[in-house]
């Protein structure tokens, strides 16, 4: 009989080329799981519904191919999930990874900070193991990968080390607004008002970046650029994962970021209000401002 992580591994293969089914499988994981803890799917199964409505998940047979970073970092969650599951059922063989580990330590005993953990050891593992693929992307979709990373560090960060993430004025709204149980963690995983719903992206990065709804700019400028470098450091602690911070260059993401595009992350610092963001929360935002003005918005005349 094959071990959990051989089995893992085939049912997750038959749903490689189904975007439907990487979904229900998802799903699957918190509705049928012994414990019955189903409410802690809302943040991955929304940035899930996103990615599948940019059609990133779609296979390499589709009409319109999707990614194969973004499915190979989804595939490497959901075997993961599906091993540890199989292992507390009983089945035989050892975890394969510490990721394995932490979801089985979630489902022997579920709380917020050890979804957190196992979720986020699951998704760095896959952004290290699969940089390849990830060179390959546009320079947009690379920085959407980047943004994507430093929003599932901040938000355990909001969780585990609310003063690191908001200051200790604000410290006691972190770990209320980032349970992944309560759908508003959603306004910090959601990718949906930072980055347009289609693959590949049209337009240029800075117009994307340029484009950004105000709230979201507010959330990566004033609130988590400031605390990139004690972010990463708390992350790689907490995942056991030393390699995580050198996924920075000098304070700023670099996931499969040359060092020669740096500036581009200083696109949307775009005015005196990220700063004062930062700063009412015991931060500083140090980034150089935006030689970009954001397009005005016509009004009616």
């Amino acid at each position: 009989m094959a071990d959990a992580a051989a089995r893992a591994r085939q049912r997750v293969a038959l749903a490689q080329s189904d975007t439907a089914e990487r979904l229900a499988l998802a799903r699957e994981f918190y509705d049928a799981a012994p414990g019955g803890f189903s409410q802690y799917g809302h943040a991955e199964l929304s940035f899930m519904r996103w990615s599948a409505a940019r059609g990133v998940l779609e296979p390499e047979t589709a009409a319109a191919a999707g990614s194969p970073w973004w499915r190979k970092v989804n595939e490497m969650l959901l075997r993961d999930k599906v091993e540890a599951r199989l292992l507390a059922a009983g089945n035989s063989g050892n975890p394969g990874s510490r990721s394995v580990r932490y979801w089985m330590d979630f489902i022997a005993e579920p709380s917020p900070t050890r979804w957190y953990r196992a979720h986020n050891a699951s998704i760095v593992a896959g952004y290290l193991k699969y940089e390849g693929l990830a060179s390959e992307e546009l320079k947009v979709e690379r920085f959407m990968m980047n943004v994507a990373l430093i929003r599932v560090l901040y938000t355990h960060a909001m969780l585990a080390n609310p003063r690191l993430a908001l200051g200790w004025r604000l410290a006691f709204l972190g770990p209320r607004l980032v349970d992944p149980r309560h759908r508003s963690v959603k306004m910090f995983l959601d990718l949906g008002r930072s980055f347009p719903r289609e693959h590949p992206v049209a337009g240029s990065l800075h117009e994307v970046v340029l484009a950004e709804h105000a709230l979201a700019r507010m959330l990566d400028y004033g609130l988590i650029a400031p605390r990139l470098p004690a972010l990463y450091e708390f992350a790689a602690e907490a995942l056991e994962e030393p390699r995580l911070t050198s996924l920075l260059d000098d304070g700023v993401p670099a996931y499969v970021w040359p060092h020669a595009d740096r500036s581009v992350w200083f696109v949307g610092n775009t005015g005196p209000h990220l700063r004062a963001i930062a700063r009412v929360t015991g931060a500083r935002l140090l980034w150089a401002p935006s030689p970009y003005r954001r397009p005005n918005r016509r009004t009616r005349g």
